[in-house]
C-alpha cells in the first residue's frame, strides 16, 4: 500500500512539475517572445494596421469602412454620403466618417448563387443607384461604365479597397460635391492606387479609408 501511495505521488509531482514547466514556456516565454518579434519587426501589423488622422485612429488598412449621411427618421439604412469615395457595399460594414467612428457591425457573404432570384434584383438596384448616384451634368455614367464590384459585396463584406475603375467613376462626383476640379481629385485617386503585389499577384486596388482621409486633407 506504501509503495502504490509512493508511485501515485511520484506520477502526480511529475504531472504537476510538468504542468508548471508547460504553462511557463507556451504561456508566457512563448507568447512574450512571438509578441516581442511582432512589435519590433511588424510593428504596425502587429497593431491592426491603424490608420491614423489628426492624431486619432480612423480605423484600420484591412477593413473597409461606410461613408452615410444621417439617417432620417424611420430610414432603416442610411443614404451615402456623395462628398466621399464609397466602398463596395456591404452589410458587414459599419456606418463611420474618416474620424474615429469607427464600428463593425459583421462579416460574411450572400452564400447566394449567381441565378439566386434576389441577388439578381440586389445588383440591378445597385447597378442603378450606381448609375443614378454618379452622373453629374456633363458626365453621364453609362451601364457598361460600372465594373463588378461597385455592385458586389467581397466574400468577407470587409473588403477595404475597390478596384481603380470604381473609385474613377465616382471622380466627378466627389469634385463637383467638394467643390474641387476633377482633375485633381483623379490625380489622388492615381496616386493612392496600388499595383499587384510583387507585379503579379492580385490585382490593382485602391484603399478607400487612406483615400477619403487624402480627399479631407485636400478640402481642408
Amino acid at each position: 500500500m506504501n509503495s502504490s501511495l509512493k508511485n501515485t505521488a511520484r506520477t502526480l509531482g511529475a504531472g504537476l512539475r510538468a504542468l508548471l514547466v508547460l504553462t511557463v514556456i507556451c504561456g508566457v516565454i512563448y507568447p512574450l517572445a512571438v509578441t516581442g518579434v511582432a512589435q519590433t519587426l511588424f510593428h504596425e501589423k502587429a497593431n491592426g494596421s491603424e490608420i491614423t488622422s489628426d492624431g486619432r485612429v480612423a480605423g484600420s488598412s484591412l477593413i473597409g469602412q461606410r461613408y452615410d449621411l444621417p439617417p432620417k427618421s424611420g430610414e432603416e439604412t442610411a443614404a451615402p454620403d456623395p462628398k466621399w469615395f464609397q466602398p463596395r457595399p456591404s452589410n458587414g460594414l459599419g456606418s463611420n466618417g474618416v474620424n474615429s467612428r469607427y464600428d463593425l457591425i459583421l462579416s460574411g457573404a450572400t452564400n447566394r448563387s449567381g441565378d439566386n432570384a434576389e441577388l439578381i434584383r440586389w445588383v440591378k438596384d445597385a447597378k442603378a443607384a450606381v448609375i443614378r448616384d454618379n452622373s453629374t451634368p456633363g458626365h453621364p455614367v453609362s451601364p457598361s461604365q460600372v465594373p463588378p464590384d461597385a455592385v458586389t459585396s467581397s466574400g468577407s463584406g470587409l473588403d477595404p479597397h475597390i478596384s481603380p475603375a470604381y473609385a474613377k467613376l465616382q471622380v466627378n462626383r466627389v469634385a463637383e460635391r467638394n467643390h474641387l476640379d476633377a482633375g485633381r481629385v483623379a490625380a489622388l485617386v492615381d496616386s493612392h492606387t496600388e499595383d499587384r503585389l510583387l507585379g503579379f499577384i492580385g490585382e490593382p486596388r485602391v484603399n478607400v479609408l487612406q483615400l477619403n482621409i487624402a480627399l479631407r486633407d485636400l478640402t481642408s
